[in-house]
Parts: C-alpha cells; sequence; structure tokens
C-alpha cells in the first residue's frame, strides 16, 4: 500500500514541476510581446489617426 502511495506522489509531483515550467515559460513570453508592442505603440504613436 505504501509504495503505491509513493508513485502515485511522484507522479504528481513530476506533473506538477512539469505544468509549472510551462506556466512559466508562457507567462514570460506574453509578457515579452505585450512590452514589445507597447514600445512599437508609442513609437507610432505620431502616426495614429482617431
Amino acid at each position: 500500500m505504501e509504495e503505491k502511495t509513493y508513485k502515485l506522489l511522484g507522479g504528481s509531483g513530476a506533473l506538477n514541476i512539469a505544468v509549472g515550467a510551462v506556466v512559466l515559460v508562457s507567462g514570460i513570453a506574453s509578457g515579452v510581446l505585450l512590452i514589445v508592442n507597447g514600445a512599437r505603440q508609442l513609437a507610432h504613436r505620431g502616426k495614429l489617426i482617431f
């Protein structure tokens, strides 16, 4: 019984690490994209016509 619990917790820990890495990478990527787009908008703000 203890071995089954040990294996279950090991798999759960590995899954948590994998999901955490994916969330971290996607968060950094989206932050960089937002900063780049904001800088482009500021650079071209004189060309905007409303």
